[in-house]
């Protein structure tokens, strides 16, 4: 019965998709033959970037303007024109936007200062540009009335570097007809073609977040993001200066003061201090080296603590910024369940805490039909864990218009410890990337590991399709992870396990629905797990959303239901609660809500019950975010979990998990952060307050106090760090 269970939603997520071939020209539309133009006026008048466009310079620029809807009404003229200006020097691409908004400032949705802000939260401007032209890659720079800067680099749109943080300047002015944008990117930040006049791909987007309107200038179906280059018009007429070779380097100072206390006796106290940094060299237009020397990331953003109720292994994202950047390039396999390479192996053990890195280099060569990475790092000793050397190797191939292929190698390399001996891990991988049509993509990739002085020799493999439409997005998944196979430099959820993944979800705008409601989006997600090794079925669960209403100011209220099926081979300990191995069959039920994150005061809330392997479970999770201007943000998340009548004892327990926050910006670039987590299922408190100076573009000052502490039996551990690091960005 439950090896069938996925099967049956294929043919019914096959019927969705050829009913809605018949409205396929009607909702998706191809990109036009003819791109719409703009030409880039060159300029050797300073330009001041202030965010006021009334200086003479911007009046000799050529204007465009009528954007088109993408959000809500597709293909209607925008409700507030936006009029867009291209300049250029030697120096800079210049970008220059009135905002059109008939409230001014009352208009204005910005809920804080955040660097790389929520696009979904936020008025925006945006522009989208593709300087070798090939209609795949973009380079996106982003703001919000305020001036926040939000950038990323997109191929295909498909794969994200969305914390790549380029080198640019933006400033706004708020008016009471809207607001303004200058921007100033500089050439050596862009990558070009070395030659004279050039035609660019390029597109502006602009979202409203107050009527919850996005517009394009060049026109693309809702089904898609503004990174859909096929769909982008041209800039003409720029001549940038041939690429140089250019130099960043990065230089970092830090002082920390380190104490930890064991009960009411101190068994560290020490003040340390260390220098390091970084060195970007682009060597051609199209090859980029970065060089990073005793590392440091005292500034990252700390792990948000987890209660896993799963069977599964949590994962837990990337914050440090050098292994961030070009994250894309190095991309393979399923995020969250099957990646061959994952940097967090890289620098930290399995319980995150840091172990210091001697020094590393990655290259990256990309040009319009490859993609080649290389990268290598050297990890300190640290007692529980042997100095270890990383090297990972990478390379795609695009193929025709919207496809790819690629190859991915891991190593790690563990050294002699005490009496431990060294061994050698390689994971082997290839992938591709198929765009069979605008609406339909195949994803696949296969690992095999090897492993040299002790087990760990086996293979992961899956298989996904993805179909989406203006009206219906659908999937299809299937992955297999053997019982040996260990990256060690990558991460998997499980081992020895099999997951069919269907799923699809409608998005149904009926003239008949109130105005306040955008679409109704009900659904069935499914997830089937069977042991790799023999078949045996594991676990089966089926998420029915038979009601979810998205509003039209992005507020969601949505019900599902889960019915499960479990087989444990072995005892499981969620939360200290022993359960037995057997079979259970149990539903959940659950309710949530978000309201409209764009206003000053906004909140999520989720209430599941419902039964949990022999007993049952209620879990509670809210949120609430208070932010009276965009310089002062609160905000406070909540969860609980009660277990009732659960496990061998049919024992009781009740957990919470408290998160407030508080960020204080005296403008984008001088912030004060504060963190604090408390979870009373490991009697664990973390508090991180860290200040931030941006005293000049990508150059920064940090102060930083860490503490951590916990209790194990009736003993208090405390660790407690102050940290001041200044990063200092020269380039040449």
């Amino acid at each position: 019965m439950h090896k069938e269970l996925p099967l049956r939603f294929i043919p019914l997520i096959l019927i969705f998709c050829s009913l809605n071939n018949a409205a396929w020209a009607q909702d998706v539309f191809a990109p036009d033959s003819l791109p719409i133009n703009v030409r880039a006026t060159p300029t050797d008048v300073g330009v001041t970037i202030d965010g006021n466009l009334t200086e003479p310079v911007w009046q000799k620029a050529e204007t465009v303007s009528g954007f088109v809807q993408v959000e809500p009404n597709q293909g209607d003229s925008a409700t507030f024109d936006t009029q867009v200006k291209i300049l250029f020097d030697d120096k800079y691409l210049y970008i220059g936007a009135v905002c059109m908004d008939e409230r001014g400032k009352s208009g204005v949705r910005v809920p804080n200062l955040q660097r790389d802000f929520s696009f979904s939260s936020n008025d925006v401007f945006g522009v989208s540009i593709d300087p070798f032209l090939d209609r795949r890659n973009a380079m996106i720079f982003q703001t919000n009335p305020y001036g926040v800067q939000r950038d990323l680099l997109s191929f295909d749109d498909n794969f994200y570097d969305n914390e790549w943080d380029g080198l640019w300047k933006v400033r706004t002015r708020i008016t009471d007809k809207g607001w303004e944008v200058e921007m100033a990117i500089p050439w050596t930040t862009l990558r070009y073609p070395k030659k004279n006049l050039q035609d660019w791909g390029i597109n502006f987007v602009r979202q409203v977040r107050r009527i919850n309107q996005l517009s394009a200038w060049s026109p693309y179906p809702r089904a898609f993001t503004p990174y859909r280059m096929p769909y982008a018009g041209n800039v003409k007429g720029l001549n940038p200066p041939p690429p140089a070779t250019n130099i960043r380097f990065q230089p970092y100072l830090l002082v920390s003061s380190n104490k930890n206390e064991v009960g009411d006796s101190t068994a560290l106290d020490e003040v340390e201090t260390k220098i390091g940094g970084e060195i970007k060299w682009a060597l051609t237009p199209s090859t980029v080296l970065d060089m990073t020397f005793n590392t440091d990331f005292a500034q990252a953003d700390v792990d948000r603590q987890v209660n896993n109720l799963s069977r599964f292994s949590i994962f837990f994202p990337e914050r440090r910024q050098f292994f961030l950047e070009n994250a894309s390039v190095f991309s393979s396999g399923l995020p969250g369940t099957i990646q061959p390479f994952f940097s967090r192996k890289i620098g930290l053990d399995d319980a995150g805490n840091p172990i210091p890195i001697v020094a590393g280099a990655r290259v990256i060569n990309r040009t319009a039909k490859k993609a080649i990475g290389g990268l290598i790092v050297q990890q300190r000793e640290k007692e529980g864990s042997p100095k270890a050397t990383f090297g990972v190797v990478r390379y795609s191939k695009n193929i025709g218009q919207q496809n790819r292929i690629g190859a991915l190698v891991t190593t790690r390399f563990n050294a002699t410890m005490d009496t431990i001996a060294s061994t050698n891990n390689t994971v082997g991988s290839v992938d591709g990337f198929f765009r069979i049509s605008d609406p339909l993509s195949f994803n696949f990739m296969a690992s095999g590991s090897k492993t040299n002085g002790k087990s760990g020799d086996g293979m992961s493999a899956y298989i996904s399709f993805d179909y989406s439409t203006n009206w219906i997005y659908a999937f299809y998944a299937q992955s297999i992870i053997t019982k040996n196979f260990n990256p060690e430099v990558g991460f998997v959820y499980d081992t020895d396990v099999i997951n069919t993944n269907p799923g699809f979800y409608l998005n149904y705008r009926p003239k008949w629905k109130p105005k306040s409601i955008r679409a109704f989006e009900p659904g069935v997600i499914a997830n089937v797990y069977h042991r790799s090794s023999d078949k045996t079925f594991q676990q089966s669960e089926v998420s029915i959303f038979p009601l979810w209403i998205t509003f039209q100011n992005n507020a969601v209220f949505d019900v599902s239901i889960t019915p499960t099926k479990q087989r444990l081979d072995f005892p499981f300990r969620p939360l200290g609660l022993t359960i037995s191995s057997g079979e259970y069959t149990y539903t959940r039920y659950k309710v949530s809500y978000k309201s409209d994150q764009s206003k000053k005061l906004a909140f999520s809330t989720s209430y599941t019950t419902g039964g949990y392997f022999n007993g049952e479970l209620e879990q509670l999770r809210s949120s609430i975010r208070v932010s009276p201007i965009p310089h002062i943000f609160l905000s406070c998340t909540y969860e609980r979990n009660s277990l009732m009548d659960v496990g061998q004892k049919k024992e009781n327990k009740v957990v919470h998990l408290t998160r407030p926050q508080v960020r204080l910006a005296i403008n984008p670039r001088l912030q004060l952060m504060g963190f604090y987590q408390a979870n009373t299922a490991s009697d664990e408190s973390n508090w991180n307050v860290r200040l931030s100076w941006e005293f000049q573009p990508l150059s920064f000052l940090y102060v930083v106090f860490n503490n951590n502490s916990f209790d194990r039996g009736d003993i208090r551990y405390s660790d407690q760090q102050v940290i001041g690091k200044l990063t200092y960005l020269k380039q040449f």
